[in-house]
């Protein structure tokens, strides 16, 4: 019995050493496995970074190349062909634009421009930028838009074309003529006499129609030829003449105190729109500003209701133009700030006023503010001291409730000043009874159209 107890003992011993000697080899195969996993992981980790690495040497293109094709992409956006970032890589999408441009100036659509065709957009976009507000009202008269713009420039350049070759046939078959016949010298003198005397009036006549209509400016399109920023510099000399900006308590001309208000909020405003153009890093300020200008045209009719309509009116109208622009109001209210700041800083009141409109109605509303400016004082808008008051009601109340001060944070004394100023040129009551939280509800705005000398 000893002995059996023994090697029953000696067998489970071995039995469970066999058992703990199992586990370990199991813990031993599962880190093993585990290790594996690990290991094919970094390999094909290691893989994956190869064959991008490889991608990227196939994709290489040098500087000078980039920077041809950042210009091909930039082109291909302003005049509406839409190639995605300006990273001087020509990937599908700037493909697809590229086929866009071919078929809309029936070009043969390969995706892959010709040299022709390259340097034709790029040139063609460098010309728009140059125009400056001629090439603003041609986009916005053209039903294409900007698209239509380019189709503008290749008509003429087809126009240039055709008219260079046509005086060189004639002159070659005067040369011919006198010598096919030269024995009737009679005949020869009085074809020529007549030659020379129609040949010159022509070209006078297709150069004086072509240039005026290739580019006619207009001096009287805003604010009947102002400029708010020579206006604003006039502001600045006086207002440091007399020692520092207006106060509440020492305001003797209410229009001057508005001006000087007005051009602060201008200066603000650039300052705050060139910070943030400082962020987007694919695009110049030229070819910002020159995405602005078509801004303008887009929101003109809404500028032009800012001098007709109530408040409450024109921003219904404006909220539905919003809806329609498909774009979030986050990236719709960074880009209202950045064409404010180049509107101001161009003298396109068209852009800075409808840049203006686009924040308020997007719940900014202390831009509210500028469109009592704009029409108090007539830049952009007509001089509707009625109608300018509720835009300033409208701004300082929201400051009011606590909204982030935009134009000169540091001093919140300036709303008693615009408040009494707009009611002194309003032809109201006091200014301290303009509405704040919790006050009556305001007049009724409607529009009482004044003739003013």
């Amino acid at each position: 019995m000893k002995k059996q107890f023994a090697m029953a003992c000696l067998a489970a011993s071995l039995t469970v050493s066999s058992v703990g000697q199992a586990a370990a080899d199991g813990g031993d195969v599962a880190a093993g496995f585990i290790g594996g996993l690990i290991g094919g992981a970094l390999l094909n980790e290691a893989s994956k970074n190869r064959q991008k690495r490889t991608v990227v040497r196939r994709t290489y293109v040098n500087s000078a190349t980039r920077e041809q094709n950042r210009q091909v992409q930039t082109a291909l956006n302003y005049f509406g062909f839409p190639a995605g970032a300006a990273d001087g890589v020509l990937g599908s999408r700037s493909r697809s634009a590229i086929s866009q441009y071919q078929a809309h100036l029936g070009y043969p659509v390969t995706g892959h421009l010709s040299t022709y065709e390259r340097d034709f957009l790029v040139g063609s976009y460098h010309r728009a930028i140059a125009g400056g507000a001629v090439t603003s009202q041609m986009i916005a008269s053209n039903p294409m838009g900007a698209r239509g713009l380019l189709t503008t420039y290749q008509q003429q350049l087809a126009t240039t074309n055709s008219m260079t070759p046509t005086p060189v046939p004639p002159s070659t078959t005067v040369v011919i003529a006198p010598q096919t016949v030269p024995v009737a010298p009679p005949a020869p003198a009085p074809v020529a006499a007549p030659e020379p005397a129609p040949a010159p009036a022509p070209a006078p006549t297709v150069e004086a129609s072509a240039k005026p209509k290739a580019a006619l400016p207009n001096f009287m399109g805003q604010s009947g030829g102002q400029s708010l920023a020579s206006h604003c510099n006039k502001v600045s000399l006086l207002t440091n003449t007399n020692g520092g900006f207006t106060t509440a308590a020492s305001m003797t001309d209410a229009n001057f105190a508005l001006n000087e208000q007005f051009c602060l909020a201008r200066t603000y405003a650039i300052a705050e729109g060139e910070e943030l153009a400082d962020k987007v890093g694919t695009l110049s300020p030229e070819e910002i500003a020159g995405q602005c200008a078509s801004f303008g045209p887009v929101l003109k009719d809404y500028v032009a209701a800012a001098s007709l309509k109530p408040e409450d009116e024109v921003l219904k109208d404006v909220g539905s133009f919003v809806l329609e622009t498909g774009m979030s109001p986050q990236q719709l209210a960074g880009t209202a700030k950045i064409c404010l700041s180049v509107g101001y800083r161009t003298d396109n009141m068209d852009v800075a006023i409808g840049s203006a409109l686009i924040l308020v109605v997007l719940g900014e509303e202390v831009y509210a503010e500028l469109l009592g400016h704009h029409l108090s004082q007539g830049f952009g808008t007509s001089r509707r001291a009625d109608l300018a008051i509720d835009w300033y009601e409208k701004g300082l109340s929201a400051a009011d409730k606590g909204e982030a001060a935009v134009f000169a944070p540091g001093q919140p004394e300036r709303a008693d000043l615009i408040r009494k100023a707009a009611y002194q040129i309003g032809g109201r009551s006091d200014g301290a009874a303009l509405k704040s939280p919790g006050n009556a509800p305001r007049p009724a705005a409607l529009p009482t159209f004044s003739v003013e000398n």
